[in-house]
C-alpha cells in the first residue's frame, strides 16, 4: 500500500466511500409511460404508478450493487433543476427560444420565471422523497437532491429572464436573495421532517465560472465575475446555515452533463477558495473524469469536509483503466487524507430524461467498478 493511502478506511455517513451522484438512466417503461401522459392517454395516476414501479426496482438494484446510499433515481422528473424550481411558489414553467448550448448539441427550451415572489408553501418533491424513504428500509441512507439555491439565482438572471425577474423584485437583489433563502430553508427543513438526513445540492454554475472563455466573454460586459461568485457562495451559505446536525449538507459541481457532451471547461483555480470556503457543506462531489477539470492542486483550498472524486465517467460505457484510477486517487491523497476522498462518477448518469449514451448494464458495470477500487483502498 502506498504511504499517502496507509490507514485508509471506511465511513459509516455519507458520502460514502464508493458513492454516486444521483441520477440513473430511465427505463424504456417509464419513457414510454411519460410519453403516453404527454399524449394525454394515461393518467397522473397511473403514470406515477409506473414511477413507482420503477423507482422500487431501481432501489433494490442500488442496494445489490452496494451502494450505502439511494436516491430516486431522478425518476419523477424532466430535468435536473427545473422540475423543483417548477415547485416552489412564484415560479412556472415557461419556453424560450433556445435551451441551454452543450458542445454540439442544445437542450430542449425550457425555463423557470418568475409569476410572482417566491416561496415555499409545499412542494411535490416532499411526498416523492417519502415514497423513497419508505422503500428504502433501514438498511440504506434515501438521499435527495435538488438544485443548487446558487443554479436558482443563475436561472432567474438568465438574458431570457430577467425582465420577469424584475417584475418582481425590480433591482432589490437583496429582495431576491432573501426570498430564495427562505423559500430553500423551508423546503430543506421539510424534507427533514420528512426523514431526510442527507441532501445534496446540485451547482454548475461553478463550473461556468471556471471556464476562461465564460469569464473574459462576462468581463466584456462589465460584469465581475468575482462578485458573482461570492454572491453565489453567500446565496448557498445562507440556505444552509444553521440546519439540523444531524442532516449532511453536500454539493455537487459540474461542467454539464447531457447526452454525454459538456457545457464548460476549466480547472477549479478561479473559484477555489470561494467554493471550498462554504464551510456549511460536509463534502464536495467534483468532477475530475478529464483533464477539462484541471489538476488536483486547488484542493488544498479545501477545509475538513470530504471530497468524492468523480474519477469515472458516467459520458461513457467503457470501463477506465483500474491501475490509473487508483494512481490518481493516490495523487489526490498527497493533497487531501486519504480518509478525505471518496469516490464516485463525475455526474449522474442521466442529469435529464434523454441520459447519457450508455447502457443500463454499463452503468451499474461502472457503479460495481467504483465499489471494486474503494474497498481496495478503504478497508473497514
Amino acid at each position: 500500500m502506498s504511504i499517502v493511502t496507509e490507514g485508509a478506511v471506511q465511513r459509516r455517513t455519507t458520502p460514502y466511500r464508493h458513492d454516486m451522484v444521483g441520477s440513473f438512466l430511465r427505463p424504456d417503461s417509464l419513457k414510454q409511460a411519460r410519453a403516453k401522459f404527454q399524449r394525454g392517454e394515461i393518467t397522473a395516476e397511473q403514470l406515477r404508478a409506473v414511477e413507482d414501479a420503477e423507482i422500487v426496482k431501481l432501489v433494490e438494484k442500488q442496494r445489490e450493487v452496494g451502494l450505502h446510499a439511494v436516491t430516486d433515481g431522478e425518476f419523477r422528473r424532466s430535468w435536473w433543476h427545473l422540475d423543483f424550481m417548477w415547485g416552489l411558489d412564484g415560479v412556472e414553467k415557461a419556453e424560450v427560444e433556445q435551451g441551454y448550448k452543450f458542445q454540439g448539441v442544445e437542450t430542449r427550451a425550457e425555463t423557470a420565471r418568475l409569476s410572482g415572489p417566491i416561496g415555499f408553501s409545499n412542494h411535490p418533491f416532499i411526498e416523492d422523497f417519502k415514497f423513497l424513504k419508505k422503500i428504502a428500509g433501514d438498511d440504506v441512507v434515501p438521499r435527495r437532491t435538488i438544485p443548487a439555491p446558487a443554479q436558482f439565482l443563475a436561472e432567474l438572471q438568465r438574458g431570457e429572464n430577467k425582465e420577469s425577474t424584475q417584475a418582481v423584485y425590480g433591482e432589490d437583489i437583496e429582495s431576491l436573495i432573501a426570498d430564495i433563502v427562505k423559500a430553500y430553508r423551508g423546503a430543506i427543513l421539510a424534507f427533514y421532517e420528512a426523514g431526510c438526513r442527507s441532501i445534496q445540492l446540485d451547482d454548475c454554475t461553478w463550473g461556468m465560472l471556471c471556464d476562461k472563455n465564460y469569464w473574459e466573454a462576462r468581463q466584456q460586459e462589465g460584469v465581475n465575475v468575482e462578485t458573482i461568485a461570492s454572491l453565489y457562495a453567500r446565496v448557498n451559505r445562507e440556505a444552509i446555515a444553521d440546519v439540523p446536525e444531524d442532516l449532511t449538507v453536500t454539493t455537487h459541481v459540474c461542467r454539464g452533463n447531457y447526452a454525454s457532451t459538456w457545457a464548460s471547461s476549466g480547472g477549479y483555480g478561479p473559484v477555489a477558495e470561494t467554493l471550498f470556503g462554504i464551510d456549511q457543506y460536509d463534502g464536495y462531489y467534483l468532477e475530475f473524469d478529464t483533464e477539462r477539470a484541471g489538476d488536483f492542486t486547488p484542493l488544498q483550498s479545501l477545509g475538513n469536509q470530504q471530497v468524492v472524486l468523480g474519477l469515472v465517467s458516467s459520458k461513457t460505457g467503457e470501463l477506465e483503466d483500474k491501475q490509473a484510477v487508483i494512481d490518481r486517487i493516490r495523487e489526490a491523497a498527497k493533497i487531501v487524507d486519504i480518509n478525505h476522498i471518496c469516490l464516485s462518477p463525475q455526474c449522474g448518469f442521466a442529469s435529464t430524461e434523454e441520459g447519457n449514451v450508455l447502457t443500463e448494464e454499463q452503468q451499474w458495470k461502472k457503479l460495481a467498478f467504483i465499489k471494486e477500487i474503494a474497498d481496495e483502498i478503504w478497508k473497514d
